[in-house]
C-alpha cells in the first residue's frame, strides 16, 4: 500500500514545523523587494485584490497537489515520480517531471546564492557605517564596487554557500527543522521591528497610499500577467522544494489547510516588507520603483542618513539573508535527498557534491558582471541564461505537469485518500481547478516568460487576416 511507504529521510514532527518550513522555502528575496514594488506600480490595493486572486485559482491548487504529491510518494522528486507512475499505471516518463523540478532548483539555487551574497555583504557595510552620508552617486559606487569585483562576488557566494550546506547536512530534524524554527520566528520579528521603525521615522501616509490605494484603471492585461506570475513564482512551485517537504508531512495533517496558512504568511511577509520599506523611500524623497536597486542602491542613502540607521540599516540586511537562507536550503534539500537515496551517500557527502556543484555553476553568474560582462550570446550573459531557463521555462512547465499529473493522470480514489479522504466540498473545488483553470493559468505564465505568447498572437492574427482579410 502507498499510504504505509515511509521516508528514510525523517519527517517533520509538526504540522506547523512544515508550514514553518514551506512558508521559509516561499518567502524569498523576490518578497523583499519585487512584489512591494510591484503592488504600487500595478494599482496598490487593486493589484493584491487580483493578486490573491490569482493564488486562490492558479498557486494555491497548484502547491496542495505538489504537496499532495510528496507526502504520497515520500521521496525525493525524481524517486517519487517515478514511484507514482508506477503505483498508478503510468509511463515511467513521468519520472522526468521530478528531474525538471530538481534541476531548476539546482540552476536556481547557483545564481540565487551570488544574489543572496549580496545580502551578506551588505550587512557588513551597512552596520560599519560605509553608507553615512551617502549620496546616489557614492550607493551606486559601491554597488558597482561589489558587482565588478569577481573576487568579491566569489568569496559571499561561498559564505553563502557553506550556510547552506551547513543546514541541510545535518538532515531533516537536526538541520532542516532546527533552522526553521528558529529563523522564521526571528523574520517575523525583525520585520515587524523595522515596519514600526519606519512607520514612526518615514512618510508612513505615502507609504499606505502606494501599497494599498486601490487604482483599478492600472489593472490592465499586463498587470494580471505580472499579478498571475508572481502567485506561482512566489510559492515556490514546480522546483522540487514543496515536494520534498511535503514528502516529510505527517499523515495526519491536512493539506488544504497547510497550503492555505503557506500562501496567507507569504502574501504577510510581503506586505509587511513593503511597510518595511516604502515609509523610509518616500520620507526620503527617494525613488520607489527601481527593481533590485531599491534595496542596494536607493534604501542604503536612507539608512546612512536615518538616526540608528546603521542598526536597523544591519537588521534590514539580515532579514533579507535570512529570508535566502530559508529558501535557499529548500533548493538544496531535493538533490541532496535524490544522491542520498540513488547512490547511499551520507547527507555530508550528498550535500558537498550537490552544494559544491550549484556553487560552481554559480561563478559562472558572478562572473556575469564583471569579466563575463561582454559576453551575451542570444542577448544574455550567463546569469541571465541562468535564470531565464530555470524560471521561464522549467518552472512553468514543470507546474503545469504537476497539475495534469494530480488532476488528470492519478486515479481519484488516491488524491481523495490524501487530499482527506471523501468527496468534500473543499476537495471538489481544488478538483475542478487543478483540472481547468491552473494547468491554464500556469500555461500563460509560460508563455509570456518565454515570448511566445506574442509570437503565437501574431501568427493567429495572420491567420485571422488571411481567411478574412
Amino acid at each position: 500500500m502507498t499510504a504505509a511507504r515511509e521516508s528514510i529521510h525523517g519527517q517533520w514532527s509538526s504540522r506547523w514545523i512544515f508550514v514553518l518550513a514551506a512558508t521559509g522555502s516561499a518567502v524569498g528575496l523576490g518578497n523583499i523587494w519585487r512584489f512591494p514594488y510591484i503592488t504600487g506600480e500595478s494599482g496598490g490595493g487593486a493589484f493584491v485584490l487580483v493578486y490573491l486572486a490569482c493564488v486562490v485559482l492558479v498557486g494555491l491548487p497548484i502547491m496542495m497537489a505538489e504537496i499532495l504529491l510528496g507526502r504520497r510518494g515520500r521521496r525525493s522528486p525524481i524517486n517519487t515520480m517515478a514511484a507514482l507512475a508506477e503505483d498508478e499505471g503510468l509511463k515511467p516518463a513521468w519520472r522526468y517531471l521530478g528531474w525538471m523540478g530538481v534541476l531548476a532548483g539546482f540552476v536556481i539555487l547557483s545564481f540565487y546564492s551570488v544574489v543572496a551574497g549580496w545580502a551578506v555583504a551588505y550587512i557588513v557595510y551597512v552596520a560599519s557605517g560605509t553608507f553615512a552620508g551617502a549620496t546616489i552617486e557614492t550607493s551606486q559606487g559601491i554597488f558597482d564596487g561589489l558587482t565588478g569585483s569577481a573576487g568579491s562576488l566569489v568569496l559571499w557566494h561561498s559564505l553563502f554557500m557553506v550556510m547552506v550546506v551547513v543546514v541541510v547536512a545535518r538532515g531533516v530534524q537536526g538541520g532542516l527543522e532546527q533552522a526553521v524554527k528558529y529563523l522564521m520566528p526571528a523574520l517575523f520579528a525583525m520585520l515587524l521591528l523595522l515596519v514600526g521603525y519606519a512607520l514612526f521615522s518615514g512618510d508612513a501616509v505615502s507609504a499606505l497610499h502606494y501599497l494599498f490605494e486601490p487604482d483599478f484603471s492600472k489593472i490592465t492585461g499586463d498587470a494580471v500577467l505580472t499579478a498571475l506570475g508572481q502567485a506561482f513564482f512566489s510559492l515556490s512551485l514546480g522546483m522540487g522544494s514543496i515536494m520534498i517537504y511535503g514528502s516529510y508531512l505527517p499523515n495526519d495533517a491536512s493539506i488544504p489547510q497547510t497550503s492555505i496558512i503557506i500562501a496567507a504568511a507569504d502574501t504577510l511577509v510581503a506586505l509587511l516588507a513593503g511597510l518595511a520599506i516604502f515609509p523610509i523611500v518616500f520620507g526620503y524623497g527617494l525613488e520607489p520603483g527601481q527593481g533590485p536597486g531599491l534595496v542596494f542602491i536607493t534604501l542604503t542613502i536612507a539608512f546612512g542618513h536615518m538616526p540608528g540607521g546603521q542598526f536597523f540599516g544591519g537588521m534590514f540586511f539580515v532579514l533579507l539573508t535570512v529570508a535566502a537562507w530559508t529558501s535557499a536550503i529548500s533548493l538544496l534539500e531535493p538533490v541532496a535527498a535524490w544522491m542520498v537515496e540513488s547512490f547511499g551517500w551520507s547527507r555530508l557527502k550528498s550535500c558537498l557534491v550537490g552544494g559544491g556543484g550549484a556553487w560552481l555553476l554559480g561563478i559562472g553568474s558572478a562572473l556575469s558582471f564583471n569579466h563575463w560582462a561582454g559576453f551575451a550570446p542570444g542577448g544574455r550573459n550567463f546569469f541571465d541564461w541562468s535564470e531565464f531557463l530555470s524560471t521561464s521555462v522549467l518552472l512553468p512547465l514543470g507546474g503545469m505537469l504537476i497539475a495534469v499529473f494530480a488532476g488528470w493522470r492519478m486515479r481519484l480514489a488516491s488524491t481523495m485518500e490524501e487530499m482527506g479522504g471523501g468527496p468534500s466540498a473543499m476537495f471538489r473545488a481544488w478538483l475542478g481547478l487543478i483540472l481547468f483553470v491552473a494547468p491554464v493559468g500556469v500555461l500563460v505564465v509560460f508563455l509570456e516568460g518565454t515570448g511566445l505568447r506574442a509570437l503565437l498572437v501574431d501568427a493567429l492574427g495572420r491567420l485571422a487576416a488571411s481567411v478574412f482579410g
